[in-house]
């Protein structure tokens, strides 16, 4: 009887510690892998089992690790458009199939809501919807998970871009994919990870913020909130507001009116997607090291809430631009440090523009990706400038924001074309009572778009900005007035929202806002 009793417990321990095989979730069907790179595939098993991956006949055999983990790199390959099996087998005789994979272009997109902006909620979807039957282009969407530990996995599936199923893409990266797909004629595969209301330190690695002690400030008060909270009281808390809500969308609705916005669940600060680095390690971190080309980046209105934010907000741009490359192993197709790294800058939005210059965190956050995109290896940025909407957040044209963020990665990745986007601001040099604004990215040429420029200003050493008379001569711009005998800074649509700049290049590229000065923000009053 004892020899049976131990018999049971061996069996019961050797079924406990068993691992059914699995890979890591964006291993699934319809995948695209990307082409002229090794491409690392991985998943659990048994530890200790042997483990056989097959692809593109290429086989590759590992065994897994004490904690079950394995991963195999398969070499190099061309692009293919023909659909084809990923085959995993483990010597215990299990076995999964991945299938219709294809092999092209593949990019990670993410950010905030108008990342996670859905096609069906964009401009002209309707055509827009009847002309999505792009079978090359396949779309993986994460699930919306936060944690402090990084995690092994993610949730999410791959699909194939159709008429019936493109409604849910992120409308930002569809249109950035839907070009690559007609200029390279490649498949592409776009990995969207993204969370609407979002703060840039959520994405950013632990160890990268523990070097902003403003950021760890931040922290260090969610912490204490953390170390209070007490669920119990947030759950009372949240079934009063419910009710409340409940009676003002009736009255509303009774009314004609729109319903007031429902409550939300306060969470543990510890669980929230605010809290520093929660979205790394749960939507970032476990898609490492999925082979893919490079990332775009569409976020920064949560960073808005102050000048001091929107003034950090440049190097925590390219804290998580470097921190990104390196966690994938700094490798591009061309070799430089950083793998591409492409940003949409802010559009216009809030009320327009009254004086010559308007001191707001937008402006400043604005400056923050010209800056990362002239000083970061592989970065680059879409100016939006003239797309946004001023009593809304979300602008619905995101066919020009995924458009020119694919001439971005078609200019300075693929080598394909000579401009990647507009005008931005090089250099300056006073000449007499003039300025002169000299550019770089200006294409064939700088041109006026409908009439004379507009929105420029110009300051004295008094700091006090007027408008200003602004002439394109050549490749630059001048730029004087009459108000202003000695001028020392010139300021070109700086506001939330500037009215009708019009510098652009000849390709149809805007210029970026920008400042020739470094003087502290001025709250405008």
């Amino acid at each position: 009887m004892r020899r049976w009793f131990v018999l049971v417990a061996v069996l019961m321990v050797g079924v406990s510690s068993f691992a059914e095989l699995k890979l890591a979730a964006v291993f699934s069907d319809n995948m695209v892998v990307q082409r002229g790179q090794k491409v690392p595939v991985w998943g659990w098993a048994d530890a200790g089992e042997i483990v056989t991956v097959r692809f593109s006949d290429q086989d590759k055999t590992t065994k897994a690790g004490e904690d079950g983990k394995f991963i195999v790199k398969f070499a190099k390959m061309v692009a293919n458009k023909a659909a084809q099996e990923l085959v995993v087998e483990t010597g215990g005789g299990e076995k999964l199939v991945v299938k219709n994979i294809l092999i092209g272009e593949v990019w990670l997109c993410s950010g905030q809501s108008n990342m996670q902006f859905p096609v069906s909620k964009a401009a002209n979807f309707d055509k827009e919807k009847v002309a999505a039957n792009h079978p090359l282009i396949r779309m993986f969407l994460t699930d919306l998970k936060a944690s402090t530990e990084r995690q092994a996995d993610c949730t999410g599936v791959w699909n194939v871009c159709t008429p019936e199923n493109v409604g849910k893409f992120s409308a930002a990266a569809y249109f950035f994919g839907r070009e690559l797909q007609q200029k390279l004629d490649v498949p592409i595969g776009l990995i969207r990870s993204a969370w609407g209301g979002t703060r840039i330190e959520a994405w950013i690695p632990m160890e990268t913020l523990e070097t902003f002690p403003t950021v760890m400030a931040g922290k260090a008060l969610d912490d204490e909130q953390a170390a209070k909270f007490d669920a119990a009281v947030a759950e009372q808390q949240y079934a009063k507001q419910l009710e409340v809500w409940k009676q003002q969308a009736k009255q509303a609705k009774a009314n004609g009116q729109t319903p007031p916005r429902r409550p939300k669940k306060t969470v543990h600060p510890h669980a929230s997607q605010q809290y520093t680095a929660n979205l790394y390690n749960a939507m970032i971190h476990p898609l490492v090291p999925y082979a893919i080309r490079g990332a775009i980046w569409y976020q920064g209105e949560s960073n808005t809430g102050s000048f001091g934010q929107a003034m950090l907000y440049r190097d925590l741009l390219e804290s998580l631009a470097t921190s990104w490359s390196k966690a994938w192993g700094n490798k591009s197709l061309f070799g430089t440090k950083n793998f591409p790294f492409y940003s949409v800058q802010l559009p216009n939005f809030k009320a327009p523009q009254t004086q010559p210059s308007e001191d707001t965190t937008w402006a400043f956050i604005r400056e923050s990706f010209m800056d990362v995109h002239q000083d970061v290896p592989n970065a680059g940025m879409a100016i939006t400038i003239d797309v946004g909407m001023a009593d809304n957040i979300h602008p619905t044209n995101k066919q020009a924001v995924g458009y020119r963020l694919a001439q971005q990665a078609l200019a300075r990745t693929y080598k394909m074309g000579n401009v990647a986007g507009g005008p931005v601001y090089k250099s300056m040099k006073k000449d007499g009572s003039t300025i002169v604004v000299k550019f770089e990215d200006i294409g064939s040429g700088l041109v006026a778009k409908d009439g004379a420029l507009k929105t420029f200003a110009i300051a004295g050493e008094d700091k006090q900005f007027v408008w200003a008379d602004a002439v394109i001569e050549g490749d630059t711009v001048v730029v004087s007035s009459s108000k202003v005998a000695e001028p020392v800074s010139v300021r070109y649509a700086w506001a939330d929202n500037p009215v009708g700049c019009n510098l652009f290049n000849k390709e149809g590229f805007p210029a970026s806002p920008f400042r020739t000065d470094d003087w502290a923000p001025v709250e405008n009053k």
